[in-house]
C-alpha cells in the first residue's frame, strides 16, 4: 500500500441506484413484506408453540427454520430500508462484517436444517414403524444444536479470512448489505485463500446437501407410490411437496448466486438474486407451509376456533 493510503473504518452501501420517487416506492413495498415475513414466520412459530398436535419432530425442525428466516429478515432488511431514505448514511466496518457473519451463519443453518428435515421424512415415510426410536427428541434436538453450531463455525472461518485483509478505499460496496463477494472486490491484497474457501464451502454447504436431499427424497416418492391408501399418499405427497417447494427456492437461487458464471453485470445480477434469497423466501415459505399442508391449517383453525369460543 502506498503512503497516501488509508484504512477503511466504514463503508457505504449503494444500494439500489434509482429515483427518489421509486427509492420510496420501494421503501413501502419492502416495508410491507418485511411485516409480512415476521408475521408470517411468527405465526407458524405460534402454532407450534400453542397446539400440541405439532409438538412433532417435523414442526420442532420447522420451527427453527422459521426462526432463520426472522433472522434472515431482521438482519439483512432494515438496514436496506435505512439505505433507501438516506442513501449516504455509512454503516461501521466491524457493524459490516457483523452482517456478513450473521447472514452466512443463518444461510449455513437453514441449509442444514433443510438436510435435516428431508432425512426427518425420509424415516417418517419409508420407516415409519422405527419413527420414534430414531428421531427421538434427543436425535432431534442434537441435529438442530449440530445445524447451528456449524452454521456459525463456517461463517466465522470465512470472517477470520477477511480480518486478515487490508482495506485502503474505496469504500463503497455496491449492494444493499454486506455481501461477503462485494466486500473481498474492496481488498487491496490478494483474496485467492478467500475465493478458494468460499468454493470448498459452497461444496460442501450446497452441492453434497443438495445431493444429500434429492437422494432422501427420490426414496421417499418410490415410498409414496407403495402406499396402498389413497388419503395417505395425498397426504404424505402434500407434506413432501411443501419442503421440496422450499429446497427448490433455498438451493436454486444459491446455487446461481455462487457457482455460476456471471452475467456481463454481475453486481445487478446479485442484487436481484440476493433480493428474492434473503427477502423474498423467508416472506414465500409461511405460505408454502400453510397453503400446500393440512395439519398448520387444521391447527390455525382450532386456534383461532379456541380463541372466539372463549371470547
Amino acid at each position: 500500500m502506498g503512503e497516501n493510503q488509508t484504512v477503511v473504518t466504514e463503508f457505504i452501501l449503494l444500494g439500489f441506484c434509482l429515483g427518489p420517487r421509486i427509492q420510496m416506492v420501494l421503501f413501502g413495498l419492502f416495508t410491507l413484506f418485511y411485516t409480512l415475513t415476521l408475521l408470517g414466520n411468527g405465526l407458524i412459530l405460534g402454532l407450534i408453540s400453542l397446539d400440541l398436535r405439532l409438538h412433532t419432530p417435523m414442526y420442532f425442525f420447522l420451527s427453527h427454520l422459521a426462526i432463520v428466516d426472522i433472522a434472515y429478515a431482521c438482519n439483512t432488511v432494515p438496514q436496506m430500508l435505512v439505505n433507501l431514505l438516506r442513501p449516504d448514511k455509512p454503516i461501521s466496518f466491524a457493524g459490516c462484517l457483523t452482517q456478513t457473519f450473521l447472514f452466512l451463519s443463518f444461510a449455513h443453518t437453514e441449509c442444514l436444517l433443510l438436510v435435516v428435515m428431508s432425512y426427518d421424512r425420509h424415516v417418517a415415510i419409508c420407516h415409519p414403524l422405527h419413527y420414534c426410536v430414531i428421531m427421538s427428541w434427543r436425535v432431534c434436538i442434537t441435529l438442530v444444536v449440530a445445524s447451528w453450531a456449524c452454521g456459525f463455525l463456517l461463517a466465522l472461518v470465512h470472517v477470520s479470512l477477511i480480518l486478515r485483509l487490508p482495506f485502503c478505499g474505496p469504500h463503497e460496496i455496491n449492494h444493499f448489505f454486506c455481501e461477503i463477494l462485494s466486500i473481498l472486490k474492496l481488498a487491496c491484497a490478494d483474496t485467492r485463500l478467500n475465493q478458494v474457501v468460499i468454493f470448498v464451502a459452497c461444496m460442501f454447504i450446497l452441492v453434497v446437501p443438495l445431493c444429500l436431499v434429492l437422494v432422501s427424497y427420490s426414496r421417499i416418492l418410490l415410498a409414496i407410490l407403495r402406499i396402498q391408501s389413497g388419503e395417505g399418499r395425498r397426504k404424505a405427497f402434500s407434506t413432501c411437496s411443501s419442503h421440496l417447494c422450499v429446497v427448490g427456492l433455498f438451493f436454486g437461487s444459491a446455487i446461481v448466486m455462487y457457482m455460476v458464471p456471471k452475467s456481463r453485470h454481475p453486481e445487478e445480477q446479485q442484487k436481484i438474486l440476493f433480493l428474492f434469497y434473503s427477502f423474498f423466501n423467508p416472506m414465500l415459505k409461511p405460505l408454502i407451509y400453510s397453503l400446500r399442508n393440512a395439519e398448520v391449517k387444521g391447527a390455525l383453525k382450532r386456534v383461532l376456533y379456541k380463541e372466539s369460543h372463549s371470547q
